[in-house]
């Protein structure tokens, strides 16, 4: 599947309040469902010494999913393909790499 046919299919459930003119509900949603990834390995570290089973890995694809339902609803609330996101992305960090820009923060460097 493309990036471009999981934003059309993903669209197509896109339940809240005001789509095409609302940002924020996908947002909140993101940053809710990161923080149940987040939570997830944290428990796989606390109870499991970090070692990853099947089952956690089922349950750690569905959350993915989630993040990825997310990213791509915002994108297009944004008028954005999620290609050009990925693309976007890879440019900027093969960029950072031929710079050996790859470490360190800030947006810009």
């Amino acid at each position: 599947m493309t990036f471009e046919e999981y934003q059309k299919k993903s669209r197509e459930t896109a339940r809240y309040p005001d789509p095409g003119k609302n940002f924020v509900y996908p947002t909140l949603g993101l940053v809710g469902e990161a923080g149940e990834v987040a939570g997830k390995i944290s428990k796989i570290l606390r109870d499991k010494g970090g070692k990853l089973g099947e089952e956690d890995r089922e349950e750690l694809k569905r959350e993915l999913g989630d993040v990825l339902w997310y990213l791509v609803q915002i994108a297009t609330e944004l008028g954005l393909s999620f290609g050009e996101v990925a693309e976007a992305n890879l440019e900027k960090l093969h960029s950072r790499l031929e710079r050996n820009q790859i470490h360190g923060s800030g947006d810009n460097r």
